[in-house]
């Protein structure tokens, strides 16, 4: 089983305009993070008539580059992949300034509050937490829950055709519940979003991420016979198949070490990270507790692990092998 090899975005510079095939240009937001490598990449697929799919992060920056990079055409539609704040928030101001229709599989749902995680704080160098001093930890970029699309979309919508592009929408849930990824047939490329990135694995948290979903996301991606995936953080991927049967083959050996930890005596999600993720950086961690979650949740849906005494499969639950 094969390790999924992951690539860097190494020549690219904020705010320009990249010719990165011929039907498709990117944009990189300037908002580098531990969750979106370099930046939001923007895609503006065609010319004169274009197709721009997540337009990104409500940045002056940004939106300045985008305008400049449009000056002169016409925007036909606006592609949204998911809610999260790197991705939809410009697609307002990009609809009443172009007059452009949104399309998305729909808003992000508000989560449960009892599956919400409590708020959790920085940890010092020693790995123990400072308790009131320190600042609260994103896991993953916040949600834009005021992004409402135009055009609700469902698997396999055929969103764009004329004028020598055609788009279609594959669901792909799993990072979160209305991931959509979008075809550009001519090139036989799929826009995949955060759904499959070239330059790391995903983020896969409950409430609204589920591990099931985006494992059986990833098969059908897997099973598609795209020639490349433009992911909207890091590189392209021209190894497709490959590439994702691999992050499927790492998704399933981390669930099964998950299961061996439980099955060790191992009880809560941070006991399991502290022993699986030794070599991930202590800045990480807490991310990797929300994908153990994930993982755990899986297996009490697999019927292979349980509550402890019951009750909701919460990031804080104490967990048992079945």
């Amino acid at each position: 089983m094969a390790a999924p090899e992951f690539r860097s975005l190494d020549e690219f510079e904020y705010g320009t305009v990249d010719q990165v095939t011929p039907l498709v240009r990117r944009v990189i937001a300037n908002n580098p993070s531990k969750f979106t490598y370099h930046g939001t990449g923007t895609y503006l697929v065609g010319h004169g008539d274009v197709v721009v799919i997540d337009p990104g992060p409500s940045i002056d920056s940004h939106r300045d580059a985008l305008a400049t990079a449009l000056e002169g055409e016409r925007v036909r539609a606006i592609l949204v992949t998911h809610c999260h704040a790197d991705h939809s928030p410009l697609a307002a101001w990009m609809r009443d300034e172009y007059e452009a229709p949104t399309f998305a599989f729909g808003p992000h749902p508000e989560p449960d509050p009892a599956m919400v995680p409590p708020p959790e704080r920085d940890e010092q160098d020693d790995g123990t937490d400072d308790g009131a001093g320190g600042e609260p930890v994103a896991i993953e970029e916040s949600t834009d829950f005021d992004f409402t699309p135009d055009h609700a979309v469902v698997d396999g919508d055929l969103v764009v055709s004329g004028g020598g592009i055609t788009m279609r929408a594959v669901h792909t849930p799993g990072h979160t519940s209305n991931h959509t990824c979008w075809t550009l047939d001519e090139e036989a490329t799929l826009f995949s979003g955060d759904h499959v990135m070239g330059w790391s694995t995903t983020v896969v948290s409950p409430p609204d991420g589920d591990m099931t979903a985006y494992i059986d996301s990833l098969r059908k991606v897997a099973g598609r016979g795209d020639a490349v995936l433009w992911p909207t953080h890091g590189p392209q991927r021209d190894d497709a198949g490959t590439y994702v049967s691999a992050l499927v083959d790492h998704r399933l050996a981390r669930e099964a070490a998950v299961l061996a930890q439980i099955r060790a005596g191992k009880t809560t999600a941070r006991e399991i990270v502290e022993v699986l993720y030794t070599d991930v950086r202590p800045e990480l961690h807490k991310p990797a507790r929300h994908s153990v979650w994930g993982h755990l949740t899986k297996l009490v849906d697999d019927g292979l692990v349980a509550v402890d005494g019951g009750g909701l499969a919460v990031i804080d639950a104490h967990y048992r092998a079945v």
